[in-house]
């Protein structure tokens, strides 16, 4: 009797270990102390947890993003990169990129078939899709900025990995509806697949990744690019036609580039630069819009939205043309954000009729895709302020998970110009700037950014959504400086997005319905999309009141310390 109630009593500790309370918050204001927003609650928690431990804003951003890979699997990652930007309370801005690179035997034509097509399902699914993992390098190259160690940063995603957490009902939605991709793409069993119907509350345990977890905590980088898990992940490429090898994952390095900066109606924006190509899409629509003195218009109102919309169009023109890994290419930026450039690409302009995205660059059918990627904002008490985009690419990346790890891997391949004049899964077209080459990096559409009034945080902004992420924040900045509203109703309000090609204009359900037929008058086609991106905000006002605000879409939370 005694053997029996001890087993009662070990479940029952067991299963209260669990995180089973998912306490969703959607907004909070706070003053001195700091506040992280992710697309997942216990993941913004984890995120807190290590700011009440001493951490700051960038131990935090560390431990979220751990987290983020065990509760929040479709787009948080180790298995894939990102971007980071940052603001120190001494001014001092810097950003990392930790973008996934091209293996050393990838080559331009290597998603061609004997007839030159390309063969885009190579490049979206399966082993030949995963570039080379740069997460967790990224994570390491933050410790100098860090106050903790990575032990202690890294232990509340083992916790969650370990123990287990139940899944939201979106969660479950989604491991149900992929189940079939992920008994294609692979072998051997996974924590993600089960025989009956993943529902919510269910609890999603993953032992394989809480050993990867370790694994890293013990043994730091090499934990994950050299032994054990390397050589699971090398293993796992030769069950299929993957090319990555132990050489490639050990030889991967983080860049630290120079914040892509520039001046909007007196706030300074701090952004990522190229390989990323949000922040100069940022720069160049926000430059555009001011000419037409944007701030005269409501927010969503015809002319607002044209012009934006027009914007949009000149800006993904030029993506498509100029954009690359600057490692690679004949680095433009300077050129393309350029007061004189960009007067000159806005003088078609008209409120009489859309400019036809032909006069803009050359025509191109597009497939529709959708897009998963994951983004989080923090700032601390001291007024540290950091701001990061993440990615697998798509829906929990390639499918595959590496055996014996427990992890996502990235399809980021499918981010390069697979054939130039092809678009992607998001229906991004790429040029020769974005072919693919060995160890290169793929042009992104991430937009990890920080708006600073006189020096100081006063916006930390971000969200998934592929190439709907420049437009989304961009959005996002003029609701607030130009439109004055508050963060609730800048993150909530209904979106739209326009990216050159293909010729419409996507508006989110709920959109004003005027607004939409006014622009159709106007030669404009339309189309209504469910839902465009996830953004997480914090705004800080002069009096460093903070209001933190999770978008509605999902199940995006707030934490504070």
């Amino acid at each position: 009797m005694k053997k029996l109630l001890f087993t009662i009593l070990l479940a029952s500790a067991l299963y209260n270990a669990q995180y089973t309370d998912i306490n969703i918050v959607k907004e909070v204001k706070v003053k001195n102390k700091g506040a992280v927003v992710s697309a997942h609650p216990l993941a913004s928690e984890a995120g807190a947890k290590i700011l009440k431990m001493g951490g700051n804003a960038y131990d935090a951003i560390v431990a979220t993003q751990y987290a983020l890979a065990v509760v929040y699997p479709q787009a948080g990652n180790i298995g894939g990169g990102g971007f980071l930007v940052g603001v120190k309370n001494n001014g001092e801005k810097f950003t990392l990129d930790y973008r996934e690179t091209a293996p050393k035997k990838a080559s331009r034509d290597m998603y061609l078939d004997k007839k030159g097509n390309a063969n885009t399902d190579l490049s979206q699914n399966g082993r030949l899709a995963v570039g080379i993992p740069g997460s967790v390098a990224g994570f390491f190259a933050t410790l100098k900025y860090c106050k903790l160690p990575m032990n202690q940063i890294i232990q509340p995603a083992i916790d969650l990995a370990e123990k287990g957490f139940a899944v939201t009902e979106q969660e479950a939605n989604l491991l149900n509806n992929n189940k079939q991709h992920f008994q294609k793409h692979n072998s051997t069993s996974n924590a993600f697949v089960k025989d009956a119907a993943w529902k919510a509350g269910d609890i999603l345990v993953q032992k394989e990744l809480a050993e990867t977890l370790k694994q890293i905590q013990k043994l730091g980088m090499k934990g994950f690019y050299e032994g054990k898990t390397a050589e699971l992940l090398v293993a796992e490429m030769k069950k299929g036609n993957g090319i990555m090898t132990l050489e490639d994952l050990k030889n991967y390095k983080v860049a630290e580039r120079k914040a892509l900066e520039f001046d909007y109606k007196g706030n300074q924006i701090v952004s990522m630069p190229l390989p990323s190509s949000g922040g100069i899409l940022l720069a160049q629509m926000l430059k555009m819009s001011g000419f037409e003195n944007l701030e005269k218009y409501q927010q969503n109102s015809t002319q607002a939205v044209q012009i934006m919309t027009e914007a949009e169009r000149r800006a993904f023109a030029d993506r498509a043309e100029y954009m690359g890994d600057p490692d690679f290419i004949n680095d433009k930026t300077n050129f393309l954000i350029s007061e004189d450039y960009l007067k000159n690409r806005w003088k078609n302009f008209s409120f009489d009729k859309a400019t036809p995205s032909s006069e803009v660059g050359k025509i191109i059918k597009q497939p529709k895709e959708s897009t998963e990627t994951t983004h989080i904002s923090v700032i601390d008490k001291d007024g540290n302020a950091a701001a990061v985009t993440t990615t697998l690419n798509g829906l929990y990346g390639s499918k595959v998970v590496v055996s014996g790890a427990g992890f996502f891997l990235n399809n980021e391949m499918d981010d390069f110009s697979v054939k130039p004049g092809v678009p992607n899964m998001f229906g991004a077209v790429g040029g020769e700037a974005n072919a693919i080459q060995p160890n290169k990096r793929m042009l992104s559409s991430m937009t990890p950014t920080i708006v600073l009034k006189n020096g100081k945080p006063y916006m930390i902004v971000g969200t998934p959504g592929g190439t709907t992420i420049p437009t989304s924040v961009y959005q996002s900045i003029v609701n607030v400086i130009d439109f004055k509203l508050n963060a609730n109703i800048s993150v909530n309000a209904p979106k739209f997005h326009h990216q050159w090609l293909p010729e419409t204009v996507a508006f989110e359900k709920n959109f004003p319905e005027t607004t939409i037929k006014n622009m159709e008058k106007l030669g404009y086609k339309a189309e209504r999309w469910g839902q465009i991106g996830r953004t997480e905000i914090i705004l800080i006002d002069d009096n460093g009141n903070i209001h933190a605000v999770a978008d509605g879409r999902g199940d995006d939370s707030v934490a504070v310390e």
